[in-house]
């Protein structure tokens, strides 16, 4: 994600700083413990499509056994 739109997008409850998680490509809001989806680059600001922080990550694939 390009890091002047990562300068310029706050959360939109608290309009606090976001990070970027690259793993699970999403911004997080740290204040109110929100995940918000980046879907085809773009970042999904709506507190609708937000997951809680304390929510289970999505499954990991299974590893294949040895």
């Amino acid at each position: 994600m390009d890091t002047r739109l990562m300068a310029l997008l706050v959360c939109p409850i608290c309009k606090g700083p976001l990070t970027h998680e690259h793993g699970h490509h999403e911004l997080h809001c740290a204040a109110d413990r929100l995940a918000f989806p980046i879907r085809d680059g773009i970042p999904v600001m709506l507190e609708a499509e937000a997951r809680a922080l304390d929510e289970a990550a999505p499954p990991a694939s299974p590893l294949p056994s040895a």
